[in-house]
């Protein structure tokens, strides 16, 4: 079975499955979507959001489906815990990245602000900033409420809460956001970029990294 990844190195979403690749050892191709041919990425990806993973060819489009995908056919080792409870705390968590703080902050939402409304730097950065505090505020809490103190969000390995979170962490740090009231993500995430499979799939290090 051959896996191609099509993303670009700053995008949280394909960067939380390049994670998850990566803790399941599963390999893959890493395709730029900037590399492919006039008008290929909207035929594979009709939205043109990032990323897809062509899987024999054939697309999976949305991180969540990918990642679910990879669950359902590569099970171990498992990204979510084995109690039910925890796994939907898990998916609750990484929901609140991926559903509520996400979509508000990307790229695109950004741009819409600057070119469309008007927003100077400061006020897309204010913008940027009041999201991450409300969701960092939920997570942090989520986190506090947890049955035992796991080095990782909800285990002693990382998984999919943590994979979620590591990008948005990322993310914060580059627009300036003060991380100094969330010590329970600051500590989960600096545990996740000690690891091998958290630092290959960092922007810096793929291919396409202008840097």
């Amino acid at each position: 079975m051959r896996l191609r990844l099509l993303s670009r190195w700053q995008n949280s979403a394909g960067e939380r499955v390049r994670i998850a690749l990566h803790l399941k050892g599963v390999p893959y191709e890493y395709v730029p979507v900037a590399s492919l041919p006039s008008g290929e990425w909207r035929r594979l990806n009709p939205q043109g959001l990032m990323p897809a993973l062509l899987v024999d060819g054939r697309p999976i489009a949305q991180s969540g489906a990918i990642l679910e995908w990879l669950e359902e056919t590569r099970p171990d080792p498992p990204l979510l815990p084995r109690d039910p409870l925890l796994r939907a705390d898990a998916r609750a968590f990484a929901a609140l990245i991926a559903s509520d703080l996400h979509p508000v902050n990307n790229n695109r939402v950004r741009r819409y602000l600057a070119e469309r409304l008007g927003a100077d730097d400061a006020a897309v950065r204010g913008w940027y900033a009041h999201w991450v505090r409300a969701a960092f505020e939920a997570l942090e809490a989520a986190l506090a409420a947890r049955p035992e103190p796991w080095p990782f969000c909800f285990g002693d390995a990382p998984g999919w809460a943590d994979l979620h979170l590591a990008p948005q962490m990322a993310n914060a740090r580059r627009f300036g956001c003060d991380l100094a009231p969330y010590p329970l993500l600051r500590a989960a995430d600096a545990r996740c970029r000690d690891l091998d499979a958290f630092r290959r799939a960092t922007p810096e290090a793929q291919p396409d990294w202008p840097g």
